[in-house]
């Protein structure tokens, strides 16, 4: 769990770098803000997570960061079908998304056995 909250930062300021390339239309002003609440969202529940209340709310904390990353991966599929952004760009995205909600599920799997 220690380089996940960096993980997750690092993510959200590459998803606030993509937003930054979107081109400026009426598509880009709904995708935009939502890709950025939903990954920024990822990083901070990351985060609180590192103090939880207890291990429920560990696991609880997690869980909502893996649905926000679910919420950012829908995002970016839409961005990427509209064309708004080559696919190249979005790939290691992608990429980094699917193997920050397998480490995440695998987080949450072993925190529940624990309890």
């Amino acid at each position: 769990m220690t380089d996940l909250p960096v993980r997750t930062k690092t993510f959200a300021s590459r998803i606030i770098n993509m937003h930054l390339a979107l081109p400026k239309n009426d598509l880009t002003k709904v995708f935009g803000p939502q890709v950025l609440r939903s990954a920024t969202s990822v990083a901070a529940q990351t985060r609180e997570g590192k103090r939880p209340k207890s291990p429920k709310d560990f696991i609880s904390k997690i869980e909502g960061a893996i649905q926000e990353l679910e919420e950012t991966t829908l995002w970016l599929e839409l961005i990427q079908d509209h064309k708004l952004l080559k696919p190249a760009r979005l790939k290691d995205l992608f990429q980094e998304a699917s193997e920050l909600n397998a480490i995440m599920t695998t987080v949450v799997i072993q925190a529940k056995r624990k309890l």
